[in-house]
């Protein structure tokens, strides 16, 4: 594979030439397809054109009349995938871009956050009457969210449709750059689009050709780690876990690593995913932060895990302490000490505590032997109360049949 000099005036490259690969000539790859899968189940299939590598351009901002550029990204080596006009909605474009973000976080090739400028879209849209034809492309450039990917398309969908319903379609719909103004939700136009040969493409005179051996290849594909899809088929049919709860796993790798780590650590896979689906992801979403930055590890999780498991805490315990841990970021053992957390299951000591409770309450006694059942609960609650909720909820309820008999 080769490169080649795009002669183009770039207002954002400081050499006002672009450094790039030019398919179908030698490239990064040409072909294949990736297969995405819908939020209902259903699949649909997006062939790959070419992947080619280019050096990236400056950032620009567009602020009412002014334009500033950051040179900071400029030729910075950017990896860019060009997909065939198989894409017919907005919801397939959204599902084909997190497929392709989760493939590149579980390679390793990036942590494909769009936060931080790791993943850009340039989107294609074009409306025509049937599969046979083809409208005229307008190109969206560089959409820096998911969210605003969707709506682009929407927009500008309905946009050209809207031209082509009053008769202005030919006139109007260009072969154009447009860029997506989130405050407006509009596309505004940048500058018509040129053809291939408006770029006065010639081969890179300083840059080596780059032979792309069989020994290389092989060794790549040896090297590719498990991706998404062979998790969630993993999660589902060995580990016995929910479509629904696969899919929320799967699709940050972070996540999908914590995850693996707390199966290392010996907790359960429902109960992992239970706690992670749960309450950390909603802690994480909620305070904007990545899951491997919160205090609360998958060694920190597994000792509270464990302590529900032995009898040592009770369920709503766990809870208190697992948001005790991210406040205070102290080991759960110091603050279950600290706050006198350890569940009492000395069935002496419950008993006598329960006893206390019956003495207490001679009434509610007549009243549940009089068929209304619905005291056994409330005896449960004065029992709890009493013991701070530090008294094993299961013990309780054994010890107070007893006794009620």
């Amino acid at each position: 594979m080769y490169w080649e000099r795009k002669n183009y005036y770039y207002p954002d490259l400081p050499k006002g030439y672009q450094i790039t690969q030019n398919p179908p000539e030698e490239c990064v790859g040409n072909g294949g397809y990736i297969d995405v899968e819908r939020d209902d189940g259903s699949t649909f299939r997006v062939t790959i054109d070419n992947l080619h590598l280019e050096e990236d351009a400056a950032q620009l901002t567009h602020l009412y009349d002014t334009s500033t550029i950051n040179y900071n990204r400029a030729g910075n080596p950017l990896f860019e995938l060009v997909t065939d006009p198989v894409i017919h909605s907005a919801d397939d474009a959204v599902a084909f871009l997190e497929t392709m973000r989760s493939i590149y976080q579980y390679c390793g090739v990036s942590e494909a956050d769009s936060k931080k400028g790791h993943l850009r879209c340039d989107v294609n849209v074009s409306i025509s009457e049937d599969e046979n034809t083809k409208g005229t492309k307008v190109e969206i450039k560089n959409v820096c969210s998911f969210s605003s990917v969707h709506d682009a398309i929407i927009y500008e969908v309905k946009r050209q449709s809207q031209l082509k319903d009053e008769g202005r379609y030919d006139e109007e719909v260009r072969q154009q750059t447009r860029r997506w103004d989130d405050e407006t939700g509009t596309t505004i136009a940048m500058r018509d689009k040129v053809d291939a040969e408006d770029y006065k493409y010639f081969v890179e005179p300083n840059i080596p050709k780059v032979k792309l051996t069989e020994e290389f290849i092989k060794k790549v594909q040896e090297s590719i780690p498990e991706l998404p899809k062979e998790r969630k088929t993993k999660y589902i049919e060995k580990l016995g876990l929910s479509a629904y709860d696969a899919n929320i796993l799967i699709k940050e790798k972070k996540v999908s690593d914590y995850f693996e780590e707390c199966l290392k650590l010996g907790v359960e896979a429902k109960t992992a995913a239970n706690w992670i689906t749960g309450q950390i992801l909603g802690f994480i979403y909620k305070y904007d932060k990545n899951i491997d930055e919160i205090y609360l590890t998958p060694e920190r999780l597994s000792k509270i895990t464990e302590n529900v498991k032995s009898g040592k805490i009770s369920s709503k315990q766990a809870k208190d302490l697992f948001f005790l841990v991210l406040e205070r970021e102290e080991e759960p053992e110091k603050i279950m000490k600290d706050e006198g957390m350890e569940q009492i299951s000395d069935d002496g000591a419950i008993k006598a505590i329960i006893q206390e409770v019956l003495d207490e309450n001679p009434s509610q006694i007549e009243q549940y032997k009089a068929g209304k059942t619905n005291m056994f609960d409330y005896f449960v609650g004065q029992t709890m109360k009493k013991t701070r909720g530090q008294a094993n909820p299961s013990l309780v309820r054994d010890i107070l049949t007893e006794l009620l008999k």
